[in-house]
């Protein structure tokens, strides 16, 4: 098999046991699996919860903490805890782990963006196994992923991975709850998630995480909207992840042939930067971004709507609503003295070429 690289999460119910501690066992078999994909040349980066599960015990929390600053707390204690696990079970396979804890703010935030994305690359290029997890400590409610579900499918199209696989204690996706319909049919294969699909899961996860059956869900189309195909279910043994790898997984296996892989710039445009404003083209410039892949001049632009500069994100709106994001080439008061240069000037001629308004490298259709 080529070399792939392979973005594997891990779930709290997946690692540690009912009283919240690290199950040494799960871990074990984790890590032994893998090993062996590292063996085998493949590329790893380790999305693992279980620092809350495994912190909160140790703070005499009888279950999970509900507020804040429990959860921040276990995760300040049980961070430390599974990280030092890690370490210890990894160096039996000469394998260096490197802990990367990520908030919302290092994806929309460009910069950050881009620094961690260089940071895993080097980490990869170097022979170290990226183990990452959302910095719970001091990371805020509406700041949060929700759950390492979704950090995990983020990241897996941030690092153009060809194969995100969801480890969870659930052997894939039913047709309906088999915990409450014995005659639930498996669904081996899927190549689209419908909101039919997610209206029919609940969002309750174990005593120990907080992932339901909707959230993997969740990953899975933000995952494939990526151009990433994704597993979910469960595995026992060090050869688990290989045979997930090879298709004979126990769980299910999603992808979709309707999204190419997007690059990392377009990502960040499409699902983590913020707009600053709104720009306003006419039925040309609209036909001509969307179905002949060109970038928008401004001679398409008739209104914009906002203040924002050079290198800001901006919504497109064509004749019927919104059609895209784009980071633009000119601030808000450029933009409006060449709109009102072309107004002053009715030429007959055709306008000098003018430099793009939105290049169609830094646009993404919504």
């Amino acid at each position: 098999m080529r070399k792939q690289r392979i973005v594997v999460k891990i779930g709290s119910s997946s690692l540690t046991n009912d009283r919240g501690e690290i199950d040494q066992e799960k871990l074990n078999d984790h890590v032994q699996a893998v090993a062996k994909l590292r063996q085998a040349r493949h590329e790893v980066i380790l999305v693992s919860s279980g620092a809350v599960a495994a912190g909160f015990a140790r703070l005499g929390y009888p279950s999970r903490p509900v507020t804040i600053k429990g959860r921040q707390a276990a995760a300040a204690v049980g961070q430390s805890v599974l990280i030092q696990s890690y370490i210890e079970k990894f160096s039996e396979y000469r394998i260096i782990p490197a802990q990367i804890l990520l908030t919302r703010n290092d994806f929309s935030n460009r910069e950050r963006y881009r620094n961690a994305f260089a940071t895993i690359m080097e980490l990869l290029e170097r022979g170290i196994l990226p183990i990452i997890n959302e910095n719970d400590t001091v990371s805020v409610e509406e700041l949060t992923f929700g759950d390492n579900d979704m950090l995990s499918a983020l990241v897996s199209g941030f690092i153009h991975a060809d194969q995100l696989i969801i480890l969870t204690d659930i052997n894939g996706l039913y047709d309906s709850n088999p915990r409450q319909n014995p005659l639930a049919k498996k669904l081996d294969v899927l190549n689209e998630i419908t909101e039919e699909m997610l209206e029919g899961t609940n969002e309750v996860g174990s005593k120990v995480g907080t992932g339901g059956m909707r959230s993997k869900l969740l990953a899975a189309k933000k995952a494939t909207s990526l151009g990433v195909p994704v597993f979910i279910g469960k595995g026992q043994g060090p050869d688990k992840l290989q045979e997930i790898l090879h298709g004979n997984g126990d769980g299910t296996y999603i992808s979709s042939a309707d999204f190419p892989p997007i690059n990392t710039s377009r990502q960040w445009i499409a699902f983590h930067s913020e707009s600053t404003g709104k720009i306003y083209v006419d039925q040309g410039a609209e036909e001509a971004i969307l179905y002949n892949g060109k970038s928008l001049l401004p001679a398409g632009v008739f209104k914009i709507h906002g203040t924002f500069q050079k290198g800001d994100v901006v919504e497109v709106y064509g004749m019927n609503g919104l059609i895209g994001k784009g980071e633009v080439s000119y601030s808000s008061n450029e933009l409006m003295m060449e709109i009102k240069r072309r107004n002053e000037e009715k030429r007959t001629e055709a306008l000098a070429p003018s430099v793009e308004v939105i290049h169609r490298n830094r646009w993404v259709q919504v």
